[in-house]
């Protein structure tokens, strides 16, 4: 037997490497499964140059959880390593310098970049780790090494026919869970569900069917539990599958969801190496619900779901695995912001996004437009977040009016030029976040030759405000922010049929009716047919309120300011109203009540209030 101890420059590294090297304990078991994969792959390597002559028909690599003795043993079929390799990658902790390392980490925790500590992940959760290993060379002996969390090992021969490693974990009493089955199966589910190897945890039992119709018997057979896919779908050509293949592996990554929209197959070799499939989900309102659905891999391990600074914000809210060995296993979030790789990444996923939605619009404008309730979200998100995507937005962006017309931003520019025009040459989008509610305002602008857009999407605000600040002839005003003589001005006016007398005598009439309100009462001369009271809301503070609450600001304390607005050119105001001698205020303030029931905002006491009056003025 041979006794040492390995070379590090303090004898308080353990402490450190049980504490603080990983942020998370659990990364333990993705590593030393990690390197049994490439333990493998080294094996296949070899054996495809014929420097390995041993069999490669089962390369499984095995998961022990014995409970009792408490152990946790990692075991693979790969190159294994003879008592040199042993010396010289187990007892030389591979980082730069240990001091440097206590220094930087001892109060704190955090992940380390590139240091090749994966293997000594293992002290976090053992008090004692055994390697027992034999070495694929022909003539080589098994050795058995052995450490209890200290400087101190052994190494000495052992008993061991086969080659490949055993990685045997004593697991600490603070570490208990990680000899709990279903604490094991739920981490390798996490981290080992894509690695090239096959993974067994266990057994499991199968049913086989023997005969035929009535004489068809059931037999039960016990089966290794394979818990990974060693072939994902993104790692196959796309020419191979089809839309069923990527469907179903959609349903691998997140059973029990409704089915994506489509995706993009994503594979480069240059400048850097990535490849992967991103879903389109269908989107919901609640965005945030949405994101961390994407997997970012390394060389088919899982690194995290925490891909902010490999994606534009924007697509976070798409679904599937980004696999790329140009990113470490152990990322941290400097690594990322700096990187030069993943900055590249980034901008080519872009533009395989755009490009693909590009293509989905040229290709069937019919389907895209039928897809555009789901997809407008995102590309609208899109078009907010990134300048780049925004430019390359603007192909297959669509604007959809009240009757179900979809348009792209020019088609609609071309649309409404010769009508909404105003007398500052700006193009003036009418829109309605709520067709029902606005009903009345939506027909009126319809009835003067307008168009109006639907924006009932909860991002549709900060879009429209996106799209005036990048295309500066355009504005976009709600159906009910003015009369309609007003929402694109033109400089065209209507003379009122009564006298300036008779206009005082109104404005009074309807100031002292609403005056417990606080809304300002205004009169204007419109067309007989449209409504003899309105409320507008104007543009500017109704805007402003809007986007308050949706980042977050309680506005409950702000009044919710609006105007109202007397038509002096409708009957029941000209005749009915200034006839009325005793009822003139009753009268103003029902039809007040009316305007207010029209943008419903009437509601409660005075919903109630109202209703009981309109039954009195019936009886009358």
């Amino acid at each position: 037997m041979q006794k040492g101890n390995i070379s590090v420059q303090t004898e308080n590294i353990f402490p450190i490497i049980k504490k603080f090297l990983y942020s998370d304990q659990e990364i333990f078991l993705r590593e030393l499964v990690a390197n049994a994969i490439d333990a493998t792959s080294k094996l296949k390597t070899l054996a495809l140059k014929g420097e390995a002559e041993d069999t490669l028909e089962d390369l499984k690599i095995e998961i022990l959880v014995d409970a009792e003795a408490k152990t946790l043993t990692i075991s693979d079929k790969g190159i294994g390593m003879s008592e040199d390799e042993v010396k010289r990658y187990l007892n030389q902790v591979a980082f730069s310098s240990a001091q440097e390392f206590l220094d930087k980490y001892k109060d704190e925790s955090s992940i380390i970049g590139h240091f090749g500590l994966g293997f000594y992940s293992a002290f976090m959760v053992a008090d004692k780790v055994e390697v027992i290993t034999k070495s694929y060379r022909k003539g080589e002996a098994a050795v058995k090494w052995s450490c209890e969390g200290d400087p101190a090992y052994t190494l000495e021969p052992a008993e061991k026919e086969t080659r490949g490693t055993n990685i045997v974990l004593h697991i600490s009493d603070d570490s208990k869970e990680y000899l709990e089955e279903s604490r094991i199966g739920e981490l390798l589910g996490k981290y080992c569900k894509f690695l090239p190897v096959e993974i067994k945890f266990g057994t499991k039992e199968e049913s086989v069917f023997e005969g035929e119709g009535e004489e068809k018997v059931e037999t039960k057979v016990v089966v290794d539990n394979i818990i990974n896919n060693p072939s994902p779908a993104w790692k196959k050509s796309p020419s191979s599958l089809t839309d069923e293949d990527y469907k179903a592996f959609y349903s691998e990554l997140y059973p029990h969801s409704t089915p994506p929209l489509f995706w993009i197959h994503l594979n480069i070799d240059y400048p850097f190496n990535l490849t992967g499939i991103l879903y389109f989900p269908k989107l919901t309102n609640n965005l945030e619900v949405q994101k961390n659905k994407i997997h970012l891999y390394s060389n088919q391990v899982y690194v995290t779901d925490e891909v902010k600074d490999i994606v534009p914000e924007f697509l976070t809210l798409l679904h599937g695995i980004i696999d790329s060995p140009d990113i470490p296993l152990n990322v941290s979030r400097s690594y990322l912001q700096s990187d030069r790789n993943v900055k590249k990444i980034t901008s080519y996923i872009t533009k395989k996004v755009a490009e693909k939605l590009d293509s989905l619009f040229k290709e069937d404008r019919e389907n895209f437009q039928a897809k555009w309730e789901n997809m407008g979200t995102f590309v609208k998100y899109g078009m907010l977040t990134e300048d780049k995507f925004f430019d390359r937005g603007q192909k297959f962006a669509l604007l959809e009016n009240v009757d179900g017309e979809f348009f792209t931003i020019e088609e609609y520019k071309e649309k409404i030029k010769a009508v909404q025009t105003d007398k500052h040459e700006k193009l003036v989008c009418l829109y309605t976040n709520s067709p029902v509610e606005h009903d009345g305002f939506v027909q009126a602008a319809k009835n003067a030759g307008y168009d109006v857009l639907k924006t009932d999407a909860v991002i549709d605000n900060h879009f429209m405000q996106r799209v005036e600040q990048k295309m500066g002839e355009l504005s976009f005003v709600r159906v009910d922010s003015n009369t309609i003589d007003k929402l694109i001005d033109k400089d065209e006016t209507r003379e009122s049929v009564l006298s300036e007398k008779q206009q005082e005598k109104v404005k009074e009439i309807f100031t002292t009716a609403v005056d417990s309100t606080g809304a300002h009462v205004e009169l204007k001369a419109l067309s007989p047919d449209d409504q003899p009271v309105l409320i507008t809301k104007p543009e500017f503070m109704r805007r402003m309120r809007e986007m308050s609450a949706m980042n977050g600001m309680d506005m409950s304390h702000m009044p919710d300011m609006y105007n109202v607005v007397v038509n002096t050119n409708h009957p029941l105001v000209t005749e009915k109203l200034l006839r009325a001698k005793k009822r003139q205020g009753e009268l103003a303030k029902h039809l007040y009540n009316l305007a207010m029931l029209n943008q419903n905002m009437l509601k409660g006491a005075a919903l109630t209030e109202f209703v009981n009056s309109s039954l009195e003025l019936l009886q009358k």
